[in-house]
């Protein structure tokens, strides 16, 4: 098997089902990141970044979706509601090359940047990396490798040999493109891979489109993530023609910065004392979202009806996120914003 990495390289069934367990980790590493950047937007001053950003992020939780898929179709067991779901901020993208440092900030120049790196397409020479990668799409290369190669060596019944009933056949997001799949078999499990890999970096590592059509834009091919983002960064659609060497040539896309509530980077609720009306904001959203962690768990682990709590959790999520963001912090300058704090189940109110 062709990787490099080293004592994670995927041989077996274990491995495998451990490297899963990082595509889940990886895959919801970019979610509070791309939430701050959300809900800090104006929607009305700033449709265009709105819609981007959020399709993107309900594309997110379509991959972490299919990342339990892939784990419970081998026999593995999703872990969601974990401290390793929510590292301390900032923090390296999870089993990379340490070279991304996710961070929490509001929509800006520096959310955009962090955003393209996350997302960046691997070179067309670029190898499959199970560890310490550089790029998403080599890491994702490496499942790919490590499921053909199992699959060759003890065969596909062997390999998938997950509870069928765990599988999770819909979710209902609205607002992004793609679909949940069903992981049974070989063929399947390439193509919950390919879902994953299109919708970030590209159909093709020199091609901008994902192969889906734009779902505010039915008249027009969707867009891959990294270059959704450009287009903000550079204030400039793709077209037809474009490539990634000529860069987006079409219509202009507005960006009024005036329109991002000023929240503060990284915010912990340490910085506020015990009992002030930031703290206790930030404190209650970290319940909710160590609920929606639990939530997502156990729709994942056999009792896919909770994801509809696991939704109306999100909506919930949403409403303490803006309301913290519109909280001054006393600095003169920034607004608070959501810590994304791990609270353990003993500690649940």
């Amino acid at each position: 098997m062709t990787d490099t990495g080293g004592a994670h390289a995927i041989h077996t069934l274990d491995d495998l089902r451990r490297h899963l367990q990082w595509a889940i980790e990886l895959e919801h590493a970019t979610i509070p990141p791309y939430l701050c950047a959300l809900y800090s937007l104006d929607p009305d001053r700033n449709p265009e970044a709105a819609q981007v950003v959020g399709t993107v992020l309900t594309e997110e939780m379509l991959h972490m979706a299919l990342a339990a898929n892939l784990l419970n179709a081998v026999g593995g067991s999703p872990r969601m509601d974990t401290p390793e779901l929510l590292p301390t901020y900032p923090h390296p993208l999870p089993h990379g090359d340490r070279s991304v440092e996710v961070h929490l900030a509001p929509f800006g120049t520096e959310a955009l940047d962090l955003f393209l790196r996350i997302e960046q397409p691997a070179s067309a020479d670029a190898p499959p990396q199970s560890d310490e990668y550089q790029t998403i799409g080599q890491f994702y290369a490496a499942i790919e490798a490590g499921f053909f190669a199992l699959c060759d060596e003890i065969g596909e019944a062997e390999v998938f040999c997950g509870a069928p009933e765990r599988q999770v056949g819909e979710l209902h997001f609205s607002g992004g493109g793609g679909e949940v799949i069903v992981v049974h078999d070989l063929k399947s499990a390439s193509a919950a891979l390919a879902e994953i890999i299109e919708q970030g970096e590209g159909a093709a590592r020199t091609d901008v489109w994902d192969g889906d059509r734009d779902v505010f834009h039915p008249e027009r091919d969707e867009v891959a993530h990294f270059y959704r983002f450009q287009e903000l960064r550079l204030g400039r659609r793709y077209q037809s023609g474009d490539t990634p060497q000529s860069g987006p040539t079409g219509e202009k896309v507005a960006i009024d910065l005036d329109g991002v509530l000023p929240m503060r980077h990284n915010p912990r609720t340490a910085d506020y004392p015990e009992g002030s009306p930031i703290r206790v904001a930030q404190e209650e959203f970290n319940q909710t979202y160590s609920l929606l962690l639990y939530l997502l768990e156990e729709s994942f682990n056999g009792s896919p009806s909770q994801l509809k709590d696991a939704i109306a959790t999100m909506y919930a999520l949403r409403a303490q996120a803006m309301a913290l963001m519109r909280m001054p912090t006393g600095d003169g300058r920034t607004t608070a914003g959501p810590t994304f704090e791990y609270v353990p189940p003993e500690q649940r109110t």
